[in-house]
Parts: structure tokens; sequence; C-alpha cells
């Protein structure tokens, strides 16, 4: 259930889905079973711009070891339609050869366009590569992801905020916050 919004909150969320403070306890024991997980690893945390930034940032926080970040950027959508086809827009600097990959994502639905990007990253001879996810939004999955991390299951509502946008807004609340199906209409 959605809380109420904070006094400054924008519109049009109508609730918030997850407040600062559960996104950042769940983030440090996230970050805590990874230190552990991966101890005495060569770790490269990769993520897809724009949305996973912010949980990637805050995770990498709460990772006490030496790790690689990197970015991709891969376009899936055309006007605002799905057309199933996915290509790389910005690819990755760091050779994954032999190294432990972990893909944080922000939101996980279909699972269609991390299949294909996981098929991506371990053709390139990782030792590994699992998922961190922030938001598993499983109710919408057609794909069987491992997901190694997730930080909460969620309705299938559609969410702004901690990254996530609309229309490229409102990645910058603190807060998950629900929008009212009107909104999306």
């Amino acid at each position: 259930m959605s809380a109420p919004l904070p006094p400054d909150a924008p519109h049009p969320a109508d609730g918030v889905l997850h407040t600062e403070a559960e996104i950042q306890a769940r983030v440090a024991e996230l970050g805590r079973r990874i230190t552990t997980d991966y101890a005495g690893r060569d770790l490269v945390l990769v993520t897809v711009l724009r949305g996973g930034v912010f949980f990637l940032a805050d995770l990498c926080r709460h990772i006490d070891l030496p790790l690689r970040l990197d970015f991709m950027a891969i376009s899936s959508y055309t006007n605002e339609a799905h057309t199933g086809a996915v290509r790389i827009t910005k690819d990755l600097d760091e050779d994954l050869e032999g190294k432990s990959v972990l893909v944080v994502e922000d939101i996980i639905d279909t699972g269609m366009t991390l299949n294909y990007l996981l098929g991506i990253l371990r053709s390139r001879g990782p030792a590994s590569v699992e998922v961190a996810v922030l938001l598993d939004r499983d109710v919408r999955r057609i794909v069987d992801l491992p997901i190694a991390y997730r930080g909460f299951h969620m309705p299938d509502r559609f969410v702004v905020g901690y990254g996530l946008d609309l229309h490229g807004l409102h990645r910058n609340l603190r807060y998950i916050a629900t929008l009212p199906d009107a909104v999306m209409d």
C-alpha cells in the first residue's frame, strides 16, 4: 500500500511506495551481502543508463571491496511503444574477461531487455554474471531470470523517483512514488 505523499511532493504522484529510509536500509543490506559474496573477486558493477545510476551510486558505497563501475545505454523503445528490438547506444569501457560482473538494475519488468543484455555480457568471457535489482515487478515477467540480489517486489503500478521517471521527470525524488492510472492514459 502507498503511504501519503510528503507535503512538498511534486505532482502527479499519488502515494509513496518506498520511503527514502526504507530504500537506504535495503540498499545497505544488499551492499553487505555483496561484500561477503564477492570477497576476493575482481568485481565490476554495470548499470544501464539512466535510471540505474541512482541505485548503483548508493549500492557501491555500501560494498566494502575494491570494484569498478561501468555503464551501458540501450534503446528498446520508440515513441513510447516497445518495438522488441534492442540496440546498444553506449557500450562498456571495461574488459570483462575473467571478472565478476554484477548488473545493477533499477527495475525489471518482462525481463526481455535484461535477458538480451545478459547474453551480450556472458559472451565477453566474465568469470560470472549476476543481477542486483532494486524493484522486481515479476508479475510482468516473460523471461525467467536469475536474480541474486533483490531490493523489493513491487505491485503492477507505474512508479517514479529514485532514478525512475515519467517522460524524463521525477528521477530526483528521494523516495519511490506510485502514479494514478489516469496519468498513464
